[in-house]
């Protein structure tokens, strides 16, 4: 089991890793290969729209081919892209490539989920998600610093070509530890589910994303976007909840624990993800700290998440997600209000300290809840549960995203410390949301264990 685990995070950490390493390195690649601004955003958008793209597809191909082939197969198409991508002579070819590699990335997450919720069933699966869920936290956390320190020395290809060694030893691994699965029964593929959800759902996390990186501002082509993708996911949900065999089976969503347990996902999602934009603006703008500087002040968030992911997945599978979710909800809203009271000379020991405490509780707050969801369901819906929440937490990280910039970019010209204050009470918002999200989900988990309890005769 733990050698699966540990295998699985390979593929995990390295797909998130990707996500923030790229960015600090984007003014170099376009200087290099004499791209502008617009052009070369695109080598981190692209990545981000094709992640959203293979998502759906995640559950069918899992069912169709076997989820250990698809997690083996994706882990190798993103080694190849990676080494692809730092052969690219022109940013065509390398948004390309970026495409393929996000496509690839999109997949290896929930279809590592799904295996080690496959093999080591719901009364472990705290302990083990913990360790993909320290991955899935902490390699968003160290990419900039890993970035930065990566083109102090060496040219922009090499973070693309760090993926390479990681992806041989977790390739080589996966091939010796992860079961393969069994395929054949998908059926087959739903074309217009598809192309519904296959469409909307980039779209709809574009339109977001440009929001955020626009200031707020909703041009036409953003506009456009976000209603072309609302509709496109609105008309997936209705078709596959009619459909007898759906791409994605939304029936799931009957399950109230899976059913509260994805909705905690979400909001955790939009505050975890408005804080990975957040912070790091915080400390280079109102602090004025390099790249480097920036991700070195990040680590100990990272590090507060690494400790106490193991303890939150032991308490998960001995109390239940809800509980477990419900006290890091409420201790992520605690470590997130001070900074709404903090300025540009705050205590760098104060701060430190801070964010070590919110690491501690977004570890207590994110992985139990979606275990919980995981937990709910059978062993042959596990591919689809695994996709739906994935696909909410990245839906809830745009909505998060998109939130703190525009929160920031409209209040900046009044003064950059009131704008960051104003924006740290916005994510101290949205996590409060988080707190009643993981009540119901605690409400649910406890009716459930009411109605299991036999009368007595």
């Amino acid at each position: 089991m733990w050698r699966i685990s540990l295998v699985i995070v390979f593929g995990a950490f390295v797909g998130m890793l990707d996500s923030s390493l790229v960015n600090v390195g984007l003014d170099r690649i376009g200087t290099d290969l004499g791209a502008s601004l617009d052009e070369v955003q695109w080598v981190s958008t692209a990545y981000l729209i094709a992640l959203a793209v293979s998502l759906p597809l995640c559950g069918w191909l899992g069912r169709r081919i076997g989820v250990g082939r698809l997690w083996l197969g994706a882990f190798a198409a993103f080694t190849v892209a990676s080494g692809l991508c730092a052969l690219a002579g022109d940013i065509g070819w390398l948004v390309v490539l970026r495409v393929v590699q996000g496509l690839a990335a999109g997949l290896l997450t929930p279809a590592g989920q799904t295996i080690l919720g496959q093999a080591v069933g719901p009364e472990r699966l705290g302990r083990v998600m913990s360790i993909l869920g320290i991955a899935v936290s902490s390699a968003p956390a160290i990419g900039p610093t890993v970035g930065g320190v990566l083109l102090d020395s060496l040219s922009w290809e090499w973070l693309f070509l760090i993926n390479l060694p990681i992806g041989a030893i977790g390739i080589a691994l996966g091939w010796k530890y992860v079961p393969r699965g069994e395929p054949g029964g998908a059926g087959r593929l739903d074309w217009t589910g598809f192309a519904l959800v296959g469409l909307g759902l980039p779209l709809f996390v574009y339109a977001l994303t440009a929001v955020g990186e626009g200031g707020g501002g909703i041009g036409p082509s953003v506009l456009v976007s976000l209603a072309l993708g609302a509709a496109g996911l609105v008309a997936f949900a209705l078709r596959s909840w009619r459909r007898e065999r759906p791409l994605l089976d939304l029936r799931l969503f009957r399950n109230q624990v899976f059913a509260a347990g994805t909705v905690s996902s979400l909001f955790f999602g939009a505050a975890m993800f408005g804080a990975m934009l957040l912070f790091p603006l915080y400390f280079q703008n109102l602090r004025g700290a390099d790249v480097v500087t920036t991700g070195l002040s990040l680590l100990s968030l990272g590090l507060g998440t690494m400790v106490v992911m193991p303890l939150a997945g032991w308490l998960t599978d001995r109390h239940g997600g809800g509980i477990v979710a419900l006290v890091g909800s409420v201790c992520t809203v605690l470590t997130t209000a001070p900074f709404a009271f903090l300025g540009a000379d705050a205590d760098p020991v104060l701060l430190q300290a801070l964010l070590f405490l919110r690491g501690m509780a977004l570890a207590l707050s994110a992985s139990p809840a979606g275990t919980a969801a995981f937990a709910s369901v059978r062993r042959e819906q596990l591919p689809d549960a695994t996709t739906v929440l994935n696909i909410l937490m990245r839906v809830g990280g745009a909505v998060g995203g998109a939130m703190s910039a525009v929160v920031l970019s409209r209040l900046l010209p009044t003064g950059a410390e009131h704008a960051f204050q104003v924006a740290f009470w916005w994510l101290t918002g949205a996590s409060a949301v988080a707190v009643g999200a993981a009540w119901w989900l605690w409400q649910v988990q406890r009716h459930e264990r009411t109605r299991a309890v036999p009368v007595p005769a």
